[in-house]
């Protein structure tokens, strides 16, 4: 399980990292909300940790963008801003909980404990979005109820962008989830493939299944 630590206070940063690490979470720590905008750009994670008094932005704007962006991670606000103002627009901006400072840490690893259950809870088997519905089990998909056939790297490609749709994925992210390996691979590989998404999920309305964004990769929208 992954775990982003945004939090300016270095105390805070490195307890926080080598106590979750202890209890077998693999962290990132990162001190700048645009550390951690680059670090959800490059990878998902399972839960983020935001502290809201940010050195570059203050938290919960961070946390907007990051909703708008279309990044779904679960997100515990762990701040000293514990007035009920603060955890209301914490929550009504796409917070899935709120911790004040201080705080135990016993209590933190329940509440984190608690976002990954609930998040495993919510995950299925069948996905839908733009008029395709994916079925991880049966190995199906159909497009406005019209079966297409793909092939095996081609439903990766789509259950990639199906469980990340609204975010921006990097080019690096894509061959590194889809191709087991990325030496010695032509990087115009990836756009034949996206080429054949876009033939094979054409919208009636002529919308972009997949959009192009220049020197940064692909998305879902």
């Amino acid at each position: 399980m992954k775990i982003l630590i945004v939090e300016d206070d270095k105390k805070v940063g490195q307890f926080l990292q080598r106590n979750l690490s202890q209890a077998a979470y693999s962290c990132t720590w990162v001190e700048t909300s645009a550390k951690a905008f680059d670090q959800l750009t490059e990878q998902p994670y399972d839960v983020v940790i935001l502290d809201l008094t940010l050195p570059d932005q203050d938290g919960l704007e961070f946390l907007r963008q990051c909703r708008e962006a279309g990044f779904r991670e679960p997100v515990l606000i762990l701040s000293a801003r514990d007035a009920v103002q603060d955890r209301i627009k914490g929550l009504n901006l796409g917070a899935d909980d709120y911790l004040p400072k201080p705080f135990s840490f016993e209590e933190l690893l329940a509440r984190i404990r608690a976002l990954l259950r609930r998040e495993a809870s919510q995950k299925g088997t069948v996905y839908e979005h733009l008029g395709i519905r994916l079925d991880l089990v049966a190995r199906t998909v159909t497009h406005h109820g019209k079966p297409v056939d793909l092939t095996a790297r081609e439903f990766a490609l789509l259950e990639l962008f199906m469980l990340n749709h609204g975010r921006v994925l990097t080019r690096n992210l894509i061959m590194e989830k889809i191709w087991e390996s990325t030496y010695d691979l032509d990087p115009n590989l990836l756009d034949v493939y996206m080429r054949r998404m876009r033939l094979k999920f054409e919208q009636p309305d002529g919308s972009p299944v997949f959009k192009t964004l220049r020197g940064i990769g692909y998305q879902m929208p």
